[in-house]
């Protein structure tokens, strides 16, 4: 979880938030972290515990600690207080993962996708039956969920709960928060998936503790999340950080979204696909299932076939120019590149990460650290709900729900 406490929280918020993150923690350090006297951590740690939000427990003591006496008391978030469910809908596979208010993953499942385009009810029943067959094995019920949370590639708005446009969808312009939280009679919140992967590696990888880092996601489309001053951003319409959709090349390749030259349609799986169809002529070999096409693709390209090789190497080449504006732009200290379709190396070869260099400003100080974190769909899930169990948090404290992630 975020190892800091960040700006426009209250500050019962901020308590409570710099406990979750400590684990256990005494109310001196607390005070100390937040910058705040210790009688106002007492109070409001207190209204904590009498809402049944933390608890007290002995903590261990100290090199050079008395030995006598009574032991210091440390403060910690009582995991039963409350659960949260995040939902991540893909192509390929719809995972769930549930945490407790501590943020302990305690329920997850994951059925396959056999689509890669849905109609709008059968994603939303897809949705709600791995949100049960996450909950049947934990013993929880959907009573027990104070906030599930959901998550899906495309052009998502999180403040209003809108998918103007979601690959996975064929129609345009959907209310899915207001529709799913119908269904299921518990609060909603959405988001881009990009966004929840961002998120989850915010709250538990390798994005604790750093004020600004960018997350890029390679899976059947090219996907972003932006982290900056420990927040995610997301834009003045709620549909920024697209990088899978800026322009690379004018009239470019045709993008699923509909416009030409948008990078995921040099980069995606759905590309490389493409483009071994043309090249190979293997559209007419009988290979018409993109993933055993793209496995394909990838074990001819390390058996040494130089024209799958080519196919990698070119869209290697536009993900580093890809990186390189992320840089330009943005300054992260840290991009991590995320997805399954990491698994395919030569997105990322010591070349790709050169000519990303290469193409950077050069100011005479080394370019952001590149981390590969080729995590499966659970992680996706684990950051949906870390949204919802923000969200749920914001309620419990009494905050406002809507400054969540």
């Amino acid at each position: 979880m975020p190892a800091a406490p960040v700006s426009g929280r209250t500050l019962k918020q901020q308590v409570f938030e710099c406990v979750r993150a400590a684990g256990t923690i005494p109310r001196v350090d607390v005070a100390r972290q937040l910058a705040i006297s210790p009688g106002s951590v007492t109070a409001l740690t207190a209204e904590l515990i009498e809402a049944g939000l933390l608890r007290e427990s002995d903590a261990p003591r100290r090199e050079g600690d008395a030995s006598r006496g009574r032991p210091p008391v440390a403060l910690g978030i009582r995991p039963e207080a409350g659960f949260a469910v995040g939902i991540k809908l893909s192509d390929h596979a719809h995972s769930a993962v549930i945490l407790d208010f501590a943020g302990n993953r305690i329920g997850q499942a994951s059925v396959r996708s056999d689509a890669l385009q849905h109609d709008f009810d059968k994603l939303i029943a897809a949705a709600e039956a791995v949100l049960y067959d996450a909950l049947r094995p934990s013993g929880l019920t959907l009573s027990d969920i104070r906030v599930v949370g959901l998550c899906l590639p495309g052009f998502v708005d999180h403040e209003s709960g809108m998918v103007p446009w979601s690959p996975l969808i064929r129609e345009r312009d959907l209310p899915l928060r207001a529709i799913f939280q119908d269904r299921i009679g518990r609060p909603v919140t959405i988001d881009n998936d990009a966004n929840m992967v961002t998120l989850a590696e915010l709250w538990f990888g390798a994005g604790r503790g750093l004020s600004d880092f960018a997350s890029v996601t390679i899976e059947h489309g090219v996907g972003m999340g932006l982290v900056l001053n420990h927040r995610l951003y997301r834009g003045a319409r709620g549909l920024g950080t697209e990088l899978g959709h800026t322009k690379v090349q004018l009239d470019g390749a045709l993008c699923r979204c509909g416009q030409r030259g948008c990078l995921e349609a040099y980069v995606a799986d759905y590309a490389l696909v493409r483009e071994a169809s043309t090249a190979l002529n293997w559209g007419n070999r009988g290979l018409t299932d993109p993933h055993v096409l793209l496995e394909s693709l990838y074990d001819h390209a390390k058996a040494g076939n130089e024209a799958a090789r080519a196919i990698f190497h070119r869209a290697g080449r536009y993900l580093a120019l890809g990186l390189a504006n992320i840089v330009n732009v943005f300054d992260p200290s840290l991009i991590l590149l995320s997805g399954e379709r990491l698994r395919y190396d030569y997105l990322y070869a010591e070349e790709v990460l050169t000519e990303m260099s290469n193409l950077t400003l050069q100011t005479g100080r080394p370019p952001p650290k590149i981390e590969i974190h080729a995590w499966g769909d659970l992680l996706w899930a684990q950051g949906a709900a870390a949204l919802a169990l923000e969200q749920a948090t914001n309620v419990a404290v009494g905050a406002d729900a809507a400054s969540a992630a």
